[in-house]
């Protein structure tokens, strides 16, 4: 045997494969603390079954199921329970998840008639491409959808906006860019499918377009900064150095806000490559991800930067008619690998009715 061999011997396979206790004719439940949650839902939800989530956490069997946990109940669905226990059974083995059998609707805390157990729709979601979207954060976004949750998204491109019916979809993201070249007649088009229940998500420079286009009414926070004793020859290191060109700050968390269903702590570090500072609102449950009052964690930013970045807010839920606004300073997605906060915009995209 040789020493890969060898080593290989050693250790066993740290994913385990998910599993269903048993079977149950109430219902089940499953947590929504797993990186592959938002997927397993969306599977669920494509073969028509009806899911639930839940407001408050709950205590079944000794174990607490905390906000956004998922409950699948038996009762009126599409398929028998022998069916779903026998499709559970078939598509579990791709997750690491548990998924708990529910004996009883009785539990410590929400009972599972409890109106804070609300349904969830399947999203149909698109995105906004072309000329002046970034494309790299269009196409870190895609391969979120298409290559780790499995889940279909459509790319509109940013001229033929003004054509696509947009009441075939849910959620239209907006990812950073430069939207001002779209005409009245389109922005009144987004205002109006926003209004009747659509929930637009937006990042970094498409926040200010929105500001610009009077779909949105931010405060965004700004400071004049000073040249001093800075020669001609140092002008390009001294604009560069009020750059934010990336580094990571800490946060707290409203963790019964949905936008924040699934994390484990109160804290939570965010990566930032932007300069948008949005002021926090002035009720404090609409301010559910803040910026800390010492929140550097890694990285540089300047003096200044820093203390116009101290206690804003990354994330703001506006309402608009039916429907919301959702906006993020920064892109949750970053190069694919800041995992994080990929669950932040997952909230955004199934949640977005309970903010």
């Amino acid at each position: 045997m040789n020493s890969l061999s060898q080593a290989g011997a050693r250790y066993e396979n740290p994913f385990k494969s998910g599993m269903v206790n048993q079977k149950s004719d109430v219902g089940y439940l499953i947590e929504w603390t797993d990186y592959n949650s938002p997927k397993l839902l969306y599977q669920l939800l494509a073969k028509g079954l009806r899911v639930k989530t839940t407001k408050k956490p709950f205590v079944h069997n000794g174990k607490t199921f905390s906000y956004g946990s998922l409950l699948l109940p038996i009762q009126n669905q599409t398929l028998s329970s022998d069916e779903i226990y026998a499709y559970l059974n078939q598509i579990i083995p791709n997750y690491a998840i548990a998924i708990t059998a529910v004996e009883t609707g009785f539990t410590d805390g929400a009972n599972l008639g409890n109106p804070n157990l609300v349904n969830l729709t399947m999203p149909k979601v698109a995105m906004v491409v072309g000329r002046n979207v970034d494309p790299s954060d269009a196409g870190e976004l895609w391969h979120l959808f298409d290559q780790k949750a499995e889940i279909p998204l459509t790319k509109i491109d940013v001229e033929q906006l003004q054509k696509v019916n947009l009441s075939a979809y849910t959620t239209l993201i907006m990812v950073n860019g430069n939207y001002g070249g779209l005409s009245p007649a389109t922005v009144t088009k987004i205002e109006q499918w926003t209004q009747n229940g659509g929930t637009l998500i937006a990042y970094q420079d498409a926040i200010k377009w929105l500001n610009d286009a009077k779909l949105i009414e931010l405060t965004l926070k700004t400071s004049k900064s000073e040249a001093k004793a800075i020669t001609f020859e140092q002008t390009s290191d001294y604009k560069g150095a009020q750059e934010i060109g990336g580094a990571i700050f800490e946060t707290k968390l409203d963790l019964s806000h949905p936008i924040n269903y699934g994390m484990p702590r109160n804290t939570m570090p965010i990566f930032r490559n932007s300069s948008i500072f949005i002021e926090p609102n002035k009720n404090s449950f609409s301010n559910p991800i803040q910026y800390t009052k010492n929140p550097l964690l890694s990285g540089y930013i300047s003096k200044p930067k820093l203390e116009l970045l101290k206690e804003t807010v990354p994330f703001q839920a506006i309402r608009k008619g039916e429907g919301n606004i959702l906006i993020f300073t920064d892109n949750t997605n970053f190069r694919a690998f800041w995992l994080g906060t990929e669950k932040l915009f997952w909230n955004a995209v199934f949640f977005s009715k309970l903010m």
